[in-house]
């Protein structure tokens, strides 16, 4: 009788310890309290880029833009760095890009973080569908 006794202390104390084992594991990995924010910051983007899109202003100072540029270099469009920068929270950092709609766009350096990235076609008009008059702006974001 005595030696079931022990025997079922035993078990439940490697029981115990392998659950605690577990979950310190899981813990230092990262898996429990890490946020995604990732819809948040895809709502953010698209609604800055339908904006910049449906902006005369905007649209055009992105089609008169040397492409590709983002928005760390020089000649850059002010008003489109302000128009971003107005509307992105204080946990994010981004940048802008705009090249051609026929290129792939990509950040010449890209962050060691989850990147959010999306992108709207800036046009004229139907009518002149010329090469030039194709753009892309595209925002990457990520958490600070």
């Amino acid at each position: 009788m005595r030696k079931k006794g022990w025997i079922k202390i035993v078990e439940a104390f490697i029981a115990v310890i392998l659950v605690a084992g577990v979950l310190l594991i899981v813990i230092s990995q990262g898996y429990l309290g890490k946020k995604d924010i990732s819809s948040q910051v895809y709502d953010i983007e698209i609604s800055v880029l339908r904006e910049i899109q449906l902006n005369d202003t905007l649209r055009n100072d992105v089609l008169d833009a040397e492409t590709p540029i983002e928005s760390d270099d020089s000649g850059f469009p002010q008003r489109i760095i302000d128009k971003v920068n107005s509307r992105i929270p204080d946990y994010l950092e981004c940048k802008i890009k705009i090249c051609w709609l026929s290129q792939s766009c990509d950040l010449d350096k890209s962050p060691k973080k989850d990147v959010y990235a999306e992108a709207v076609a800036i046009t004229t008009s139907l009518e002149t569908p010329e090469e030039k008059q194709l753009k892309k702006l595209k925002l990457f974001c990520w958490a600070k």
